[in-house]
């Protein structure tokens, strides 16, 4: 068994022991889909635009929340560290060792980090489903360094990907532009930029999915509130006087095991 070094683990919990099957996203559901050509055009349009997002994070530590490792795997040679935490209700796959050493399941509304430990956070497949929304929000905060940058991509409500279950996006709480917005100031972020992505129907054809990029730049252009899924980056804001507590040790409920 493999864990996040120097944090607080529960180890009579273990993967073995979550029980995961029949929820709107699991785990198992979602590595399908991105090893389906449909999931992989869609890794292929939403990890462009996240790296355009963030071209540069060189000797950053990178935290992922929801679904990322096929969004996360770009930053590993260039990161100092990259960090991938699953809520306990999505569940856990089994990684290569380099990549379960960074991987952990446990609660959205507990990280088992230290504050201000995260340089750059991705959200993704998380917000839409978790039930904490605004706790999650709050540790996101806590943990993110203070000139630190989120991401998070939630499903367009006005987009039509939101309204196919057959693909992830389908599933959950979509959002509008200006929701997630709302969301974030709420929360103590302040939004930087607003993006719609993936405007390729969720189609199976070969052609529509080889012509995805092509897709994206008309899209753009001609119907830019239409993204099947909204992007924004936002950074932390800090009050005068804001002070932080001592992190408390958090409870991991489970992490990856090793092959």
């Amino acid at each position: 068994m493999s864990f996040l070094p120097g944090f607080n683990h529960d180890k009579r919990a273990t993967y073995n022991s979550v029980r995961i099957r029949n929820m709107l996203l699991d785990a198992i559901n979602l590595h399908e889909f991105y090893t389906s050509p449909l999931g992989l055009t869609t890794k292929r349009v939403i990890g462009k635009h996240i790296r355009e997002v963030w071209p540069e994070v060189k000797n950053m530590n990178v935290l992922g929340i929801g679904y990322c490792p096929p969004y996360l795997n770009a930053f590993r040679s260039e990161a100092k560290r990259v960090i991938s935490v699953m809520p306990v209700s999505q569940g856990i796959l089994q990684q290569p060792n380099k990549v379960a050493s960074q991987s952990c399941l446990t609660s959205e509304a507990e990280l088992p980090l230290p504050d201000l430990s995260m340089d750059r956070v991705l959200i993704i497949h998380a917000l839409e489903c978790v039930e904490s929304v605004r706790p999650m929000m709050r540790e996101v905060w806590r943990v993110l360094s203070g000139n630190g940058r989120i991401i998070v991509v939630t499903p367009n409500r006005r987009g039509i990907w939101a309204q196919l279950e057959r693909t992830p996006f389908g599933c959950g709480q979509p959002y509008s532009a200006n929701q997630l917005s709302r969301l974030l100031r709420d929360t103590m972020f302040i939004p930087i930029s607003s993006n719609g992505i993936l405007y390729v129907p969720p189609s199976k054809s070969r052609m529509v999915m080889s012509s995805a990029l092509a897709w994206e730049s008309i899209g753009r252009y001609w119907f830019s509130a239409l993204g099947g899924v909204i992007s924004v980056e936002a950074s932390k804001q800090i009050y005068a006087g804001t002070t932080l507590g001592a992190a408390s040790l958090r409870k991991v409920y489970s992490t990856l095991p090793s092959p």
